[in-house]
């Protein structure tokens, strides 16, 4: 494997992006959320705090972060099957969590599927605490037709 660089989301890197979480195994792809227009809006909120990682000139990793002022969620963490096991997904975060502390947020949460299991096995080895005992999570859908549509292998 070449070298990677990590920078900032853009819009334009969407349709590349779009293409990298169609060919993630297990991938959830939101019909309203991921559209173009719903990401455009986030990165509009977001400037600087989501993530690609390039090699070999193609987007092989991603990370939509955001934050509401008060804490930042990751999204949609992904590196691409062959480029797994070099330290993208780690010089990813790291980028992402520094650009939160840039804007002064001190904490980030992230949701794995519980089937993800290497995803699960990567967050408790770069040292995130899972909440999994003293912690709910819920959900309220404000759109029905915000369909999530899994990628199968």
């Amino acid at each position: 494997m070449n070298e990677f660089t990590v920078r900032p989301m853009t819009i334009e890197d969407y349709e590349e992006v779009y293409a990298l979480w169609t060919h993630i195994q297990g991938f959830g792809i939101r019909s309203i959320d991921d559209s173009k227009e719903d990401i455009a809006r986030f990165l509009e909120r977001n400037p600087s705090t989501s993530a690609v990682a390039i090699c070999d000139d193609k987007i092989v990793g991603n990370i939509l972060c955001g934050h509401d002022g008060r804490q930042g969620s990751f999204y949609h963490v992904c590196v691409a099957k062959d480029y797994r096991r070099h330290g993208i997904a780690t010089k990813m975060a790291v980028f992402c969590m520094r650009s939160l502390q840039d804007v002064g947020i001190n904490k980030i949460t992230l949701i794995a599927f519980s089937e993800n299991e290497g995803g699960n096995a990567f967050w408790r080895k770069i040292g995130w605490t899972s909440r999994s005992e003293d912690v709910n999570y819920y959900e309220f859908v404000l759109n029905e037709n915000n369909i999530t549509r899994f990628v199968e292998g």
